[in-house]
């Protein structure tokens, strides 16, 4: 028999909620697992090493790299960036909540690993994600070129998400609810024939500046990242572009990579243009929902074609 939906759920009942079962709902899963407790990677960086730890007995996760750590709402409220209010809904959904879910579909095998089994790839046209895209002031015809819909299976039940491939035949995985990636881990380097290069930290980044910059895809090649720790191999393919544009994050992590793909680059740092928010995406986000528009559009064109921004921090025009 099933149980019938909790409503009205407490935080001292959702805290009950298993943390291993949360996290396998946001498509995360343990690297090593004992009777005990369960290790991750950390769901709020990117690393080679699991460093969140999960105690079973007393349903806590501690995270060794931020110094952290909670319960199961908490772990909710930082990753989906939702309220307690948000995260109890969450708990108290029968069916899962944190992935887009469908029908069963016919499944055709294009890739295994040991955590996911991906069973189409397509052209986006989900309204999930459409309406995901759309959230994020994402032009759905700029994304069409980029990215695909992608499902996959773990332990036999469907999920779908927008997928970037990245060079070694991984893919990215983002929608409302998760932050994923399938194995082997890299960069994306989309090559245009170009001398100059557009580099960025995830897909998002990549979708608001082509979208805003219609011309860029005229000059560019293109370079995510997907995750910091791939600076050498950035500054490596770098190597064979005349000019470089930074735009990464407004954080110590972003900046730190910036400082030093400038120094070792002579790369541009163009994040300044949306200084005073997080990335690309989240100034284009705000302009959008503030109505700004075409005139946002104008100053940033002005701004991308009049500045870049010196290694040690100094606004410099461009003749």
């Amino acid at each position: 028999m099933k149980r019938k939906r909790t409503k009205g759920l407490t935080c001292e009942r959702a805290r009950a909620f298993p943390i291993e079962r949360t996290l396998a709902k946001l498509g995360y899963f343990p690297t090593r697992t004992t009777p005990k407790e369960a290790w991750f990677l950390s769901p709020f960086r990117s690393e080679t090493q699991a460093s969140f730890k999960v105690c079973k007995n007393l349903n806590k996760w501690y995270d060794h790299g931020a110094g952290k750590g909670g319960n199961v709402v908490d772990l909710i409220c930082l990753i989906t960036k939702s309220t307690v209010k948000e995260a109890l809904q969450i708990i108290g959904q029968e069916e899962p909540f944190f992935s887009f879910q469908q029908q069963p579909i016919l499944r055709e095998e294009i890739h295994i690993n040991e955590k996911v089994l991906i069973t189409k790839i397509k052209t986006l046209e989900h309204p999930a994600l459409l309406g995901y895209l759309k959230s994020r002031a994402i032009s759905i015809q700029i994304a069409k070129e980029y990215v695909k819909e992608v499902h996959y299976t773990f332990k036999g039940k469907p999920y779908f998400a927008i997928g970037l491939k990245n060079g070694s035949g991984g893919w990215e995985l983002r929608n409302k609810y998760l932050k994923n990636c399938t194995s082997p881990k890299d960069v994306t380097h989309i090559k245009n024939g170009h001398q100059k290069l557009t580099v960025t930290e995830g897909m998002f980044d990549l979708l608001s500046i082509v979208g805003y910059i219609g011309v860029l895809e005229q000059e560019s090649d293109f370079l995510v990242m997907n995750s910091t720790i791939f600076i050498q191999k950035v500054t490596s393919i770098s190597e064979g572009y005349a000019t470089v544009e930074l735009y990464l994050d407004n954080d110590s992590n972003g900046s730190s990579v910036t400082k030093t793909l400038m120094e070792h680059r002579g790369a541009k740092d163009m994040s300044g243009i949306y200084k005073g928010h997080k990335d690309m995406n989240d100034w284009l986000v705000m302009n959008t929902e503030n109505g700004l528009g075409q005139e946002a559009q104008d100053v940033f064109l002005w701004q991308q074609k009049q500045t870049c921004f010196t290694p040690d921090g100094r606004k410099e025009e461009i003749k």
